[in-house]
């Protein structure tokens, strides 16, 4: 204190902490949903409006320039002739008056495809529930593993993850990173190692540890349907030995960004590791979110979550009426 006054200085005093930023308010996951979807919305949405903008009634010329519209958001050919043959024969039966009457019949078509293939998820009667995690590289499927985990522990579930994708360079590293991130454990091996045996180490922990959910990280190649057949195969016998009825789920992550070209793919997997459900990722980054409909129509398995950013819980259950909603407004 001499110190400081003998060069005519005070006692620096504590800075006072600034006040805090106020709390943004939650989003529902009609609002999240609905912004994931803008760029489809505005192209699809606005189109409508434009189709029937100067006709008071549809008609068949009305609706004949809507198709290439649907088209246009990646909704698919199948699903859109099965769109347009209940619409023709919609507005031929009893007419369709204005286009907020054809908004809402268009909801119901969508809403109905979408319904068609929803089924309950079936969840084991005493834990592990053990997730395979499948998709080609590059669609975001390790990423999406650790957002499902991170999902999964805030809905007070405990997760284990395992680091099954022991071909792609980096993979376990960055299963490791989402794993921090996510706040939840990680089982791993070496860099080309057995999969299958990744798998088992897994399993036994979880069930050693009373884990409500295993989420296993697979390899994402592609070479030939038989090498996959065959890998995937091995990692379900694994996992049935340890545990009855595993694997419970083989989740599917495909890219929305690559739209009808993903569809391929998709294919490929649904027939060789039996999907029981879609993770669609990036939804947030294309205006073809109208692959959520050709998934329903062509592969006949519904889309269950929806990433939607790049944040950790940007993930989200996906709902059909808020989808639904939120593209065709």
């Amino acid at each position: 204190m001499v110190f400081s006054s003998l060069f005519g200085k005070r006692p620096t005093e504590p800075e006072s902490p600034e006040p805090a930023a106020p709390e943004q308010p939650k989003l529902s996951l009609f609002d999240r949903m609905k912004q994931a979807v803008t760029r489809t919305r505005e192209s699809l949405s606005d189109s409508i409006s434009s189709v029937v903008a100067l006709t008071r009634e549809v008609d068949q010329a009305s609706l004949d320039e809507l198709e290439p519209r649907l088209l246009a958001a990646d909704i698919g050919s199948a699903t859109t002739a099965i769109i347009m043959e209940n619409l023709r024969q919609r507005a031929l039966r009893t007419g369709i008056e204005s286009g907020a009457q054809l908004r809402q019949i268009l909801k119901v078509e969508l809403k109905q495809i979408l319904d068609g293939v929803s089924r309950p998820m079936q969840h084991p009667a005493a834990p592990p529930e053990v997730i395979l995690m499948v998709g080609v590289n590059g669609t975001g499927k390790t990423t999406t593993t650790g957002k499902l985990a991170n999902l999964y522990r805030t809905q007070g579930r405990s997760v284990l993850l395992c680091a099954a994708d022991t071909f792609r360079a980096a993979a376990i590293e960055q299963l490791e990173v989402w794993a921090q991130r996510s706040d939840v454990p990680v089982i791993k091996t070496k860099q080309g190692g057995d999969p299958s045996a990744a798998l088992y180490d897994a399993l036994t922990a979880a069930k050693a540890r009373g884990t409500d959910v295993l989420i296993a990280d697979t390899a994402g190649r592609l070479h030939t349907k038989t090498d996959l057949m065959k890998e995937l195969d091995k990692m379900r016998r694994t996992a049935e030995k340890l545990v009855p009825g595993a694997p419970h789920q083989t989740f599917l992550v495909m890219d929305a960004t690559t739209g009808q070209n993903g569809l391929q793919q998709a294919r490929l997997f649904t027939e060789a590791a039996r999907v029981s459900g879609i993770v669609l990722t990036k939804l947030d980054g294309t205006a073809k979110g109208g692959i959520v409909l050709a998934i329903a129509t062509e592969l006949k398995l519904p889309v269950l979550y929806a990433g939607i950013g790049e944040k950790i819980d940007d993930l989200i259950p996906f709902d059909s009426t808020a989808f639904i909603d939120s593209l065709v407004g």
